[in-house]
C-alpha cells in the first residue's frame, strides 16, 4: 500500500501542557480513518498540524512523501477540509464563496461555477445559489462547507464533524460520497464524537487518549482484542469513562428534587 500521510514522533506543548505525545501514524490511499477520542485528547491538534494551520510543533510530518514544512503550499491543493464550525463570508452568495474557494485551488471560474451548481443541485439547495450565505440555516451553511472541500477533487479529505446540523437524507448521501471517494483511491480522515457514525464508515480506528495513541486497528480486530462489541464500548474502556450510567441516574434523580408541580 502506499502511504500517503506519514508522523513521526510527533509532540505539541501549549506551554507547559503536553498535548499530543509522541504520535507516530502511516496513513494508506484509500483508507477511511475514524480518528477519535475525548475532548482535549488532541484531535483536532493533530489535524490542524496537517493542515499547516499549526506550525509550532517538533516531530515530522510528511504528506505525499513530502515534510509539509518544506512544502507549505503545493500539498494544500490536493486536500479537502471540512471543519466543525467554519467562519465563512457570509455576506457573500454561494456562487461567490464557492468560486473564490476554487479559485484558490487554481480552478477557472467556468469550471468551479459548473461543478459547484451541480453539487447545490444534488444537495437540494441549488435554488439558493445567488442567496446571501447569512440568511441560511446551520445545516445549509454546513452543506457549503462540504461542497467548498470537494469541489478540488481532493486526494485527502480531512473531516471534523462534517454531519452536524445537515438533515437526515444529505447524511446518507453523504456517507455514500465517502465510500466512493475511498474506492477511487481518495483517503478520508474522519474525526467525530458520533461513535456509530465512525464505527459504520470507518475501515480503521484510531483512539486517543490524553495526547497518546491508544488503539488502532479495524473494528473486527478492536473487538477480538478488546471484547466490547461496540466502539462506545472499547471507547470506555480505553479511556477510563465507566461512569457514565450512574451520572445520568445522578442527573435525572436531581433533577426530579424537590417540590412536584401538577401538570395542566
Amino acid at each position: 500500500m502506499e502511504t500517503i500521510i506519514k508522523i513521526r514522533n510527533l509532540n505539541k506543548y501549549y506551554g507547559s501542557n503536553r498535548v499530543l505525545k509522541d504520535i507516530n501514524l502511516d496513513i494508506n490511499k484509500g483508507e477511511i480513518i475514524g480518528y477519535i477520542g475525548a475532548n482535549g485528547a488532541g484531535k483536532s491538534t493533530t489535524v490542524k498540524i496537517m493542515l499547516g494551520l499549526i506550525e509550532e510543533y517538533s516531530g515530522s510530518v510528511e504528506i505525499f512523501g513530502e515534510k509539509i514544512v518544506e512544502n507549505k503550499s503545493n500539498y494544500k491543493r490536493r486536500i479537502g477540509y471540512i471543519p466543525e464550525t467554519a467562519d465563512m463570508y457570509e455576506n457573500l452568495t454561494p456562487r461567490e464563496y464557492l468560486t473564490f474557494i476554487g479559485s484558490l485551488y487554481g480552478m477557472s471560474y467556468d469550471d468551479i461555477d459548473e461543478k459547484a451548481l451541480k453539487l447545490m443541485e444534488l444537495f437540494g439547495i441549488q435554488d439558493v445559489y445567488d442567496g446571501r450565505i447569512n440568511s441560511f440555516s446551520k445545516g445549509m451553511k454546513q452543506k457549503i462547507l462540504i461542497i467548498a472541500s470537494l469541489i478540488n477533487d481532493p486526494d485527502i479529505l480531512f473531516l471534523d464533524e462534517p454531519l452536524s446540523g445537515i438533515d437526515a437524507n444529505s447524511v446518507l448521501v453523504f456517507k455514500e460520497v465517502l465510500k466512493e471517494l475511498a474506492k477511487k483511491g481518495k483517503t478520508i480522515f474522519y474525526s467525530s464524537h458520533i461513535m456509530e457514525v465512525v464505527e459504520k464508515l470507518s475501515d480503521r480506528i484510531i483512539l486517543l487518549n490524553d495526547g497518546q495513541i491508544v488503539a488502532d486497528g479495524n473494528m473486527e480486530s478492536l473487538n477480538t482484542e478488546l471484547k466490547e462489541g461496540s466502539l462506545e464500548g472499547i471507547f470506555n474502556k480505553l479511556t477510563g469513562f465507566d461512569d457514565h450510567e450512574d451520572i445520568a441516574k445522578e442527573i435525572v434523580s436531581t433533577i426530579s428534587r424537590g417540590e412536584s408541580h401538577e401538570r395542566l
